[in-house]
């Protein structure tokens, strides 16, 4: 029998430019791990990325929280309409590192889209956030 390889996108993707470094899937596993594992059982518990590139810490946690829940709320879709709707949250840093991590995280860069894993959100962003603001630099030269 042949085995397929099928690696994982995130252990293989660049990062955008020296500012936007991406975390590969194993580092952000062993920094999870260091959490107390009781978080991903409890329907209460929340997390904040406030620095989303990718969406790898928020898609790894939705997988423990999946796991961890499956108790509490059997039935999958509203376990994971849960977790997507009140318990993780992204703030990105580029409106491409949202799409980028709507698209890790939801399956879909649009959150409310036919194809998203979550049929609870009413809005494109989900709970994954970017608000293009405008910046002013004093006293540095243009």
């Amino acid at each position: 029998m042949k085995v397929e390889h099928r690696p994982d996108i995130l252990t293989c993707i660049a990062n955008l430019s020296n500012d936007e470094v991406f975390t590969p899937p194993q580092l952000a596993n062993q920094m999870l791990d260091l959490l107390p594992q009781e978080l991903f059982t409890r329907p209460d518990t929340k997390f904040l990325d406030p620095v989303c590139k990718s969406g790898v810490f928020l898609r790894e946690i939705v997988k423990r929280l999946n796991v961890g829940l499956e108790n509490i709320i059997p039935d999958r879709q509203e376990r994971l309409n849960h977790i997507f709707t009140r318990q993780v949250f992204g703030i990105a840093v580029s409106k491409l590192t949202a799409l980028i991590s709507r698209r890790i995280v939801y399956c879909s860069r649009i959150a409310n889209d036919e194809f998203s894993v979550c049929s609870a959100f009413t809005n494109e962003q989900g709970n994954i956030k970017f608000n293009d603001t405008k910046h002013e630099f004093i006293g540095v030269p243009n």
